[in-house]
C-alpha cells in the first residue's frame, strides 16, 4: 500500500474531554437548534440565513465577523434566525488547493491534522460560548463529524459528497438539520434520493462500530445551481425551479419538505455580487406563491468582512476570503436588513 500511516489521532471523546462545552452554552445551543427545527417543521415562520465566509481561514477574523452578525441579528430576530457559516474543511475539485482549517490552521504552513482538529473545535466553541450562535459546517469527512457533534447546529452535505452512501447514512443519525446539495451536474434525483436516505433508519459501519440510526426528519434540499458538460453554470433558484422541487417533494413521502437556496456557487456563476439580486428574486417568489413560501425556509449566503477574494500570501487582507469571493460586510449588513423588510 502506497500510504504512510503518519500519526494516530486522538478519538473524538478525548478531544471533547480536553475541550468541553460549558453547560450554559450547551443549553443555549439546544435552544437555537430547536428554533431551527421549528422553522423546518413549519411551526415557526421565521426565515433562516446561513451566512458567512466561504471558508473559515483564521480565528480572529471569523470571530470578528460573527460578533458583527450578532449585533445585526438583535435588530431582525423577530423575522430571521441567523446561522453563521464556519466552514472548516473545503472540498477541492481536483484535490489541489487550500482544504480548510482542519488541514491547515495556518494557510501558510504545512498540513497538521491534530492542530487542525483542535483549532476547529476551539473556533466553534468560541462562537457558541461567546455569542450563543448555533453555527453551520460542511461534512466533508463523515468520520470527523464526531469531533464537532456537540457544537454544531446545522450541517451541509456538499455537491460532490451528496451521492456518497457514507455521508447519507451518517446524516441519518444527526439530531440537527442537515442540508443535501444538488450535485454539481444538476441531477435533482440524486439530491432527493440523498434526502430520502438521510430521513431513513440504517445499520452500517462507522468509526469501527456497527451503528444504528433512526433517520433524520430534518434532512432537506439545498439548491446551489449546476455546471453542464461544457463547464457553463446554470442556476436553479428561479420560480420554475422552486415549483419543480415542490412537485418532487409531493411525488413521494418526505418528512418536513424544505429547501435552502444557495445564492452563490453555480447559482451566481461565482459572481458574488449577484447574491444580492438572487436573494431578492427568491423572496419575490416566496411572496408570489404560498407553496414556495412554505417550501423555501432560508438562504445560504457567502459573506465576509471584505469584498472579493485573495490568494494565500504572507500578508493577507484581513477578513477577505482565500477561497471563493464573498460579499463584504457593508453589503451584507444592508442585505440582511433588506431581507427582513421583504419578509
Amino acid at each position: 500500500m502506497n500510504m504512510e500511516f503518519y500519526r494516530k489521532l486522538p478519538i473524538p471523546q478525548d478531544i471533547k474531554r480536553e475541550f468541553p462545552l460549558s453547560e450554559s452554552a450547551e443549553r443555549q445551543l439546544k435552544r437555537r437548534i430547536n428554533e431551527m427545527k421549528d422553522i423546518f417543521s413549519g411551526e415557526s415562520d421565521k426565515f433562516i440565513l446561513i451566512i458567512g465566509p466561504c471558508s473559515a481561514d483564521r480565528e480572529d477574523a471569523v470571530m470578528d465577523y460573527i460578533y458583527r452578525l450578532k449585533e445585526v441579528e438583535e435588530k431582525v430576530k423577530d423575522k430571521i434566525l441567523i446561522v453563521p457559516r464556519i466552514y472548516t474543511n473545503k472540498p477541492r475539485t481536483t484535490g489541489e488547493g487550500y482544504k480548510g482549517m482542519l488541514h491547515q490552521p495556518n494557510p501558510n504552513e504545512n498540513p497538521d491534522m491534530l492542530k487542525g482538529i483542535i483549532a476547529i473545535r476551539k473556533l466553534h466553541m468560541r462562537a457558541v460560548e461567546e455569542t450563543g450562535f448555533g453555527c453551520a459546517d460542511e461534512m466533508l469527512y463523515p468520520e470527523n463529524y464526531r469531533y464537532l457533534s456537540d457544537l454544531l447546529a446545522y450541517v451541509a452535505v456538499g455537491a460532490r459528497s451528496v451521492e456518497d452512501q457514507q455521508h447519507r447514512m451518517t446524516a441519518s443519525g444527526f439530531d440537527i438539520p442537515v442540508g443535501m446539495k444538488n450535485p454539481t451536474g444538476g441531477d435533482n434525483t440524486i439530491m432527493m434520493n440523498a434526502i430520502k436516505a438521510a430521513q431513513s433508519s440504517h445499520v452500517f459501519l462507522y468509526r469501527g462500530w456497527e451503528v444504528k440510526t433512526n433517520g433524520n426528519p430534518f434532512a432537506h434540499a439545498i439548491l446551489r445551481g449546476y455546471v453542464d458538460n461544457l463547464g457553463k453554470s446554470h442556476p436553479n433558484y428561479h420560480y420554475e425551479d422552486l415549483c419543480e422541487l415542490a412537485e418532487r417533494y409531493k411525488a413521494s413521502s418526505y418528512e418536513n419538505p424544505a429547501a435552502i437556496i444557495d445564492t452563490n456557487h453555480a447559482n451566481s456563476a461565482k459572481r458574488y455580487l449577484e447574491q444580492i439580486r438572487i436573494s431578492k428574486e427568491i423572496l419575490h417568489s416566496r411572496n408570489h406563491s404560498s407553496e414556495i413560501e412554505k417550501l423555501v425556509k432560508g438562504l445560504m449566503i457567502e459573506s465576509y468582512i471584505e469584498d472579493g477574494s485573495q490568494k494565500i500570501c504572507d500578508n493577507p487582507v484581513y477578513g477577505q476570503s482565500v477561497t471563493d469571493p464573498c460579499l463584504g460586510w457593508e453589503k451584507t449588513e444592508r442585505l440582511i436588513y433588506d431581507i427582513a423588510e421583504k419578509l
